[in-house]
């Protein structure tokens, strides 16, 4: 049992006079986290903290921020088995891939605290007399508003691109991972000067609250719906945004691929973390020619997925993070079989405690049902049969989202025209996940805007400042 502590202004255990919420395990219902609640008035305290521990923090020396970033990787590796099982605990995910994304973050830590020296201003050319320049200052303070799907890495990212240029934070964790942000946070601390960084922790009121402050930038990963909110009140305030938001990810299967193969990157882009990946394949336009094989391939490979509680050893698919959200993957299903989809394997409901649901394989789909249009966020793999890689590419670029699309195809041409025309942040050529280090990419309408990750993570958290320097009396020096 977790018994999570804010931490406001360098001090612990400060705050929670909201009341308190409890964390249950979504394998077994049982308690795993107690978490106080941050009142309106806690959050505009701990701004105000923020606000004081700014310029000190600004003023530190690049190279001594880079090192504080190195021990504070360290620390966090210190307590890597600690922070997957919390993780585990708290959203299902299997242990394997928890540990996984704790790594990942710390490997993001460290990445961070050699680049961000590294990245300056430049000169420009002007009269010979002058001196004129741009260079990159800190925004200020930052508030960070992060998600439970991934919390560990996607908390490194932007706690660690933040801090590194010399910003202060106020780290928001989701309210269904708490611990483990206050796991993150308190081994981030060591390493940083007390006031650098606070955590907040309760439900949407504090996440509301903080991006109604008056601070320099919110940076939220999560819902599109709650993403717009926090643009709302940001535009209030003058605030600068960072938003990665919902997506419904396509999945292109062009003729002549080996159609095995082609389901075990389905496979792996829809079931993989119970489907609760930003850059989840969520829709299938699966080319005539090889949808037979393509889907009794992808049905078997559904159906020998290992299920059972993420802390169990083996387990390839744990439960989704809560009832509630099983229940709205449930109900996207149920709608599209009501309007004339097939289930082929999956989609019902099982018995027993916890938040499981069954890697679930849909057939008969069209563009327009609500399955395949918005986003689901589980373990749903809905196919749409199209004639040709035409009509497959453009269903995958008639969406409201634009966060990232994969396509599996033999034919370069068909990969050109998919990179060049899909409005997406990032396009995967045959492998739903992967990627060189440092990729960065925008995604595009509701799925948010600006750097999520990256170098140029690093200059979102910056502000570029134009200087002109000549003599007095228009002399010389």
């Amino acid at each position: 049992m977790y018994t999570v502590a804010q931490l406001v202004g360098g001090v612990w255990g400060a705050g929670g006079d909201g009341g308190e919420l409890v964390v249950r395990d979504p394998a077994d219902g049982r308690p795993v986290s107690t978490v106080p609640v941050a009142t309106a008035d806690e959050v505009g305290k701990a701004t105000q903290a923020a606000r004081n521990a700014a310029a000190q923090w600004a003023a530190t020396a690049p190279a001594e921020r880079a090192a504080a970033l190195r021990r504070a990787a360290d620390a966090v590796e210190a307590i890597t088995e600690e922070l997957a099982a919390a993780v585990t605990a708290e959203m299902g995910k299997p242990l394997a891939d928890a540990r996984g994304g704790v790594e990942a973050g710390i490997g993001t830590l460290r990445q961070y605290a050699e680049l961000a020296p590294l990245r300056g201003g430049r000169t420009l050319n002007g009269e010979t007399d002058a001196l004129d320049f741009l260079t990159p200052q800190p925004r200020g303070v930052v508030a960070a508003i992060t998600p439970w799907n991934d919390p560990v890495a996607v908390s490194c990212g932007l706690l660690g691109a933040a801090l590194v240029t010399g910003n202060v934070m106020l780290y928001k964790p989701s309210e269904r991972a708490p611990a483990t942000g206050w796991l993150l946070a308190r081994a981030l601390d060591q390493a940083l000067p007390a006031g650098v960084l606070s955590l907040l922790t309760g439900g949407p009121e504090v996440g509301a609250a903080l991006a109604a402050q008056e601070v320099d930038v919110v940076a939220h990963v999560g819902a599109t719906a709650t993403g717009r909110a926090i643009a709302a009140a940001a535009a209030r305030t003058g605030a600068k945004v960072l938003l990665e938001n919902g997506g419904s990810d396509p999945l292109i299967v062009d003729a002549g691929v080996d159609p095995e193969w082609a389901a075990e990157q389905a496979a792996l882009g829809a079931f993989a973390n119970a489907g609760q990946i930003c850059v989840a394949v969520e829709r299938l336009y699966v080319h005539r020619e090889v949808a037979d094989d393509f889907v009794a391939a992808l049905v078997r490979r559904a159906g020998a997925l290992r299920v059972g509680p993420g802390r169990d050893p083996g387990t390839e698919l744990g439960p989704l993070v809560d009832r509630r959200h099983r229940d709205h993957v449930h109900g996207q299903v149920a709608a599209a079989v009501a309007d004339g989809a097939r289930v082929r394997i999956g989609g019902e409901v099982p018995d027993g405690p916890g938040a499981f649901y069954p890697a679930t394989v849909v057939t008969d789909c069209r563009h327009d049902m609500p399955l395949v249009r918005e986003e689901t966020f589980g373990p749903v793999a809905p196919v749409v049969v199209v004639d040709s890689f035409d009509e497959a590419l453009r269903c995958a670029a008639d969406s409201p989202y634009g966060l990232a699309a994969t396509v599996l195809t033999p034919s370069m041409s068909h990969a050109q025209r998919a990179w060049r025309e899909l409005p997406v942040g990032t396009v995967k050529v045959n492998a739903v996940f992967g990627g060189a280090p440092g990729g960065a990419a925008h995604p595009r309408r509701a799925s948010g805007q600006g750097f999520g990750y990256g170098p140029e993570l690093l200059d979102e958290f910056t502000a570029t400042k134009a200087v002109h320097i000549e003599a007095p009396g228009g002399g010389h020096w």
